[in-house]
């Protein structure tokens, strides 16, 4: 269903603190549609951003709080007939309804759509990609799942012909998006609740890919199996970046430039075959970051801006919330929140907080998100906390789409202690987890909060204490 946006003058939202969501509410602010909406009393990162916008929204749910001169309501993908009663008086009041992913969609194939996507750095990449772009001065708009330092916000509205957007495998979203070029970071098995095999979550990736028009391109990570088996399904152009020798954009000479007191910078060579393409500088560390920076890198370089200019865009990129985000200090303990959700996000951050502070005592606050994955992966996760010296788990965090589901938080606490004896310990509130951290943690500490939910409230008390 194509809505009219030009005769759509006021907005309601149910779920307005959605991380998507609040990308698109930026966008239709700025085509001057007055949006309002409603969410939990639960606070996120984009509280912020909906404040800084001074978009007007309310904590609670109530049939009251719907406009009764609403053109259009949105309504966030966790909400539905059957648990949110702000949807039962909508379809009973007959006005018109789109979901989030759909008015997305419609956003972003009215241009030319460049879609980031995949299990992990899809975040950072797509916003790395728009930051670039802006610099590049090709004026893109974009919506990013997170807040980006650059902007302080989840979007942008340039008037360029790209499109720049984070894509949610989740639910089958890709299947709504109209790509002309796609980057695919990762592929690893993710959200159990609605895929019930890797081969399924696969497919997904599949489908979308080989939609991409044969004037198209698809940029993927060549290091990994999985992504260059979905990379196979694609028509268009495809090309490879990564570590390994036959990628089209290899990285080379990766080197960390540590620096006291601030996160450190990285710079490597990007090769094309026996070519260079010069030296690269990113203000954000680990391997990962790396990859993340070379997707760029590629996609950039295939809508043939030079190298050089490539080179100063990419440095000026800050990075985004919760995602390794240095948050303060407690005790003369750094402070770090981090977003990862998923075991290789976990291992990938953890990797790199021992590389940056190899002499330091790590604790990892890990929130689970979602009983479905914590189930489903349990095995995976137990493993994942190698690089970390002690480990605090809280209760699963169910969000709207779970209550409960057959596991348990020390489920996973005694998994991780069977392969390392006393690592981990179960601890069930945020609250409780700030008081048994605050008097012990000291200069030789650093404390990661990891998770999807609200963990982030964790280093945020520490450093107010």
């Amino acid at each position: 269903m194509a809505i009219d946006l030009e005769k759509i003058k006021k907005v309601y939202v149910i779920g307005i603190k959605g991380s998507g969501v609040v990308g698109v509410v930026e966008i239709l602010k700025s085509r001057g549609i007055e949006v309002t909406g409603s969410d939990t009393t639960e606070k996120f990162f984009t509280d912020e951003v909906l404040k800084k916008n001074q978009i007007q929204y309310t904590e609670g749910f109530s049939v009251e709080n719907i406009p009764a001169d609403a053109d259009l309501v949105i309504y966030s993908t966790s909400y539905n007939v059957g648990n949110n009663v702000e949807f039962q008086e909508v379809m009973k009041r007959k006005i018109p309804m789109i979901s989030y992913p759909e008015i997305l969609a419609q956003l972003f194939n009215e241009k030319y759509g460049i879609a980031i996507c995949g299990t992990h750095g899809k975040t950072t990449t797509s916003a790395w990609l728009a930051n670039t772009l802006k610099d590049l001065g090709a004026d893109p708009s974009a919506a990013i799942g997170s807040r980006v330092k650059n902007w302080e916000g989840n979007a942008l509205t340039g008037a360029g012909e790209f499109f720049v957007l984070e894509a949610d495998e989740y639910q089958n979203k890709l299947a709504r998006y109209n790509p002309n070029a796609v980057i695919l970071t990762s592929c690893d098995y993710d959200h159990p609740d609605f895929f019930p095999d890797f081969e399924e979550y696969k497919k997904v990736f599949k489908d979308f890919v080989v939609r991409i028009p044969k004037t198209g391109f698809l940029v993927v990570c060549g290091d990994a199996t999985a992504t260059l088996e979905v990379a196979s399904s694609a028509t268009c152009a495809v090309l490879t970046y990564g570590f390994s020798d036959d990628c089209n954009y290899r990285i080379a000479n990766l080197e960390l430039k540590k620096a006291e007191g601030v996160i450190p910078s990285q710079t490597f060579e990007v090769m094309q075959g026996e070519k260079s393409l010069g030296n690269f500088e990113i203000g954000l560390f680990g391997k990962h970051n790396a990859l993340n920076a070379a997707a760029v890198i590629a996609v950039c370089h295939k809508l043939n801006f030079s190298a050089e200019k490539i080179q100063a865009a990419l440095k000026n990129f800050q990075g985004t919330a919760r995602r390794f985000e240095l948050i303060g200090e407690r005790n003369g303990a750094i402070l770090i929140d981090d977003y990862g959700h998923h075991p290789d996000e976990i291992r990938a951050t953890l990797k790199a907080a021992r590389e940056l502070y190899a002499e330091k005592n790590i604790w990892a606050v890990f929130h689970p998100h979602t009983f479905t994955r914590t189930k489903a992966l349990l095995s995976e996760f137990s493993q994942s906390f190698s690089d970390a010296d002690k480990v605090i788990i809280l209760d699963i965090y169910g969000s709207a789409r779970e209550a409960q589901g057959g596991v348990h938080s020390k489920d996973l606490v005694d998994l991780v202690n069977k392969y390392d004896r006393g690592k981990a310990e179960y601890i069930a509130t945020i609250d409780e987890t700030v008081e048994f951290l605050g008097g012990k943690i000291g200069g030789d500490d650093v404390v990661i909060a990891i998770g999807a939910g609200n963990v982030w409230e964790v280093v945020s008390k520490l450093s107010e204490l």
